[in-house]
């Protein structure tokens, strides 16, 4: 047998995959045949390393060289220089930033220093469509030692209740508590389901479809020994069809374990069986909340439905039902092999472990990190995410998608975890952290997130239905410049009347980023109403764009670009422009050769 004397980790996750990562593959691939070292070099397909930014990403190992922004062009250099003559390739190393400063490895950047991946463990470190490397990572160590030990269902719920795990996906409620009450729960017929959610619909957000693409056997084995805990014999992943790369590995994913023995009839030759169905979702956001994630798997329209009763006692099909999401099962496996005490030992007194966010927005280092509880929200803008391009002041940060709310710049120590996140106004949601600047005006925000809320509405139920389409509006009229004071007070009552009133948890938490930011940015509102004047100069119809007579040099130009004749005056003469007729489209200013037009 031959000994394999490097490895070259080329990512294909969705974001590298978008930046023609399958073209730098198949340039290694060329590249190494071309050089004979097919029997010395292995070239791995991986899922997500975090820096999506920096993609495509290329690690080779056993130096641990971190390449980013990797062209095809540039595979033969790094072949011929680092494959076959060890000499790192400098210039594609991946640079720190402000320090100008290579990083040979990860581990040496500060996009990974403050990081501790549990979740994401596997996420670029095996090939995701290959059991044998899961095997070889690990997987199927703790379904093999429940099965042949039989090990009672009680221990590996009283292990989960002790870890502190709590859901991943937004509400964060007790995983073995849930456990718990669907293990109690009496089915008729005995039939009882396992359900994972990976619809993820949350704008900005990509931390399940990461995991699924990177590690899909972690949650196949952590719903396989679900099932084996609360007595289930089959399993649905509901995923979005959105996530095509997801798809396909699941798919690959099942097949293989169903091939190993792993799952179906009399898994290990032991007396339980298991198997896992996908379900491909349509995009519906509200079929993210659970029970209309399960109406939908049924074949019906994905509404919401009334609880009590929960699904942990009538669920899919009227049977008790166990439902988590991908990034809660990620963390199972890990537990019950390194112990509920390692796991509780991380993060803070009441959330534990690590939490994984995609952090996007006005932020220099997009992607996906994996941090402690607790960290603080500073170490992931200003340390893990580079902190605002272009020397653009930090604004706030939006945590949990539609239903979270808005972190301003004075709160930035805030230490993430669930009870803190909650205190002043927000949640932690799923994962998505959007970041702003000073160019962000926080009305519009709120209005973005808020249309959002009133597309995807099911339509169920009244306050959610109407409430949040009558916030919209009158977020509409104050962008507009149309809002009064009352207003802001109307905004205020609708908001809570929605939260105490509307069905389900999506509607109950649709006014937060409205709640959040009229908390912590009440002047901008202020402003757009009674100064009819947008602070960040975003809601246009507030905008004005004035000319400088001092400055102007009557080239013309502005009044040539314009598209609605706005502009007149002479040729070397100042211009001016008819506010009336106006239609704030900015080509005027950027046309200016002189810098003689502002826009306030």
């Amino acid at each position: 047998m031959n000994h394999v004397r490097c490895h070259v980790m080329v990512c294909a996750g969705t974001g590298c995959t978008s930046s023609e990562s399958p073209k730098v593959l198949a340039a290694f691939e060329k590249e190494i045949k071309a050089h004979k070292l097919q029997d010395e070099v292995r070239i791995v397909k991986t899922g997500c390393f975090g820096l999506c930014s920096q993609g495509p990403i290329v690690m080779i190992f056993p130096e641990g060289a971190c390449y980013s922004k990797v062209t095809e062009l540039d595979v033969p250099e790094i072949v011929s220089e680092h494959i076959v003559k060890g000499r790192i390739v400098t210039r594609l190393l991946h640079m720190e930033g402000d320090e100008g400063k290579s990083a040979t490895s990860l581990s040496d950047t500060q996009f990974y220093k403050h990081q501790l991946r549990i979740a994401l463990r596997n996420c670029g470190v095996i090939n995701p469509e290959s059991i044998d490397e899961y095997l070889g990572a690990d997987g199927y160590t703790a379904l093999e030692r429940i099965l042949t030990e039989q090990t009672p269902p009680q221990e590996i719920i009283d292990c989960l209740k002790k870890s502190g795990l709590r859901g991943r996906g937004g509400a964060g409620f007790s995983t073995g508590l849930k456990w718990q009450f669907t293990h109690d729960a009496v089915s008729e017929d005995g039939v009882k389901y396992v359900c994972c959610n990976a619809d993820e619909g949350d704008p900005g957000a990509f931390m399940d479809r990461s995991v699924l693409e990177g590690d899909p056997f972690s949650v196949i084995e952590a719903m396989t020994i679900a099932g084996y805990t609360i007595g289930s014999n089959q399993g649905y992943i509901y995923i979005r069809a959105e996530y095509p790369i997801a798809v396909k590995r699941l798919e690959i994913a099942i097949g293989q374990a169903r091939k190993y023995g792993l799952l179906g009839k009399n898994i290990l030759g032991s007396d339980f069986s298991f198997d896992i169905e996908l379900r491909l979702g349509a995009g519906a956001f509200v079929c993210g909340e659970e029970t209309a994630l399960m109406t939908s798997i049924e074949g019906h329209r994905g509404e919401p439905r009334p609880r009590p009763p929960f699904p942990a006692n009538k669920g899919l099909f009227g049977k008790p039902t166990l439902l988590n999401n991908v990034e809660t099962y990620a963390n199972i496996t890990w537990i019950l092999n390194n112990g509920w005490e390692k796991f509780a030992a991380i993060g803070t007194e009441k959330s534990k472990g690590t939490k994984v966010f995609a952090l996007g927005g006005k932020i220099t280092n997009t992607g996906l990190v994996e941090i402690p509880m607790g960290t603080t929200l500073r170490t992931i803008v200003e340390d893990i995410g580079g902190g605002c391009p272009n020397g653009k002041k930090f604004k706030a940060a939006q945590t949990g998608g539609p239903s979270g709310g808005c972190i301003p710049a004075e709160l930035i120590d805030t230490p993430i975890d669930y009870d803190s996140l909650t205190a002043i106004g927000s949640m932690m949601g799923s994962g998505g952290l959007i970041v702003m600047d000073e160019d962000n005006c926080m009305v519009d925000i709120a209005k973005f997130f808020l249309e959002f809320c009133v597309d995807e509405s099911c339509g169920k139920c009244a306050p959610c239905r109407i409430g949040t389409k009558r916030l919209y509006d009158l977020l509409c009229k104050i962008t507009d410049g149309k809002g009064t004071l009352e207003d802001l007070d109307t905004i205020e009552e609708l908001c809570y009347h929605l939260k105490s009133s509307a069905l389900c948890a999506l509607g109950q938490s649709a006014p937060n980023p409205v709640l959040s930011t009229l908390r912590y940015f009440r002047d901008e509102y202020v402003a757009h109403v009674v100064e009819k004047r947008c602070p960040a100069g975003v809601c246009r119809n507030l905008l004005r764009y004035e000319i400088d007579p001092g400055k102007c040099k009557g080239c013309t130009l502005c009044a040539k670009n314009c598209p609605v004749g706005a502009i007149t005056g002479a040729v070397k003469a100042p211009h001016i422009i008819d506010q009336n007729k106006c239609i704030k489209c900015g080509l005027c200013q950027s046309n200016c050769r002189f810098d003689a037009i502002t826009k306030r």
